[in-house]
């Protein structure tokens, strides 16, 4: 099973909210998702982004994709 970590949108019009998770790559962008991972609120004052670290490395070490705009998030952080 391929694997990809990416931002799953949630929270309300205007006011999104995004929740870090471990997805089947054949899954479309808001459906069904493996683990929860962390969170990332970007209506904090500071980018406000929450990692559960030891879970990121278990999907990474097995082989995960991390999508583009995770990476960003990730590189900023």
């Amino acid at each position: 099973m391929a694997v990809t970590l990416r931002l799953y949108r949630t929270g309300k019009k205007g006011y999104a909210t995004y929740k870090i998770v471990a997805v089947n790559r054949r899954y479309k962008s808001n459906g069904k998702y493996i683990e929860s991972v962390g969170t990332y609120n970007p209506h904090a004052e500071e980018d406000d982004v929450k990692i559960k670290k030891e879970r990121l490395d278990y999907w990474l070490t097995r082989g995960a994709i991390v999508s583009e705009g995770l990476r960003k998030l990730l590189k900023k952080g």
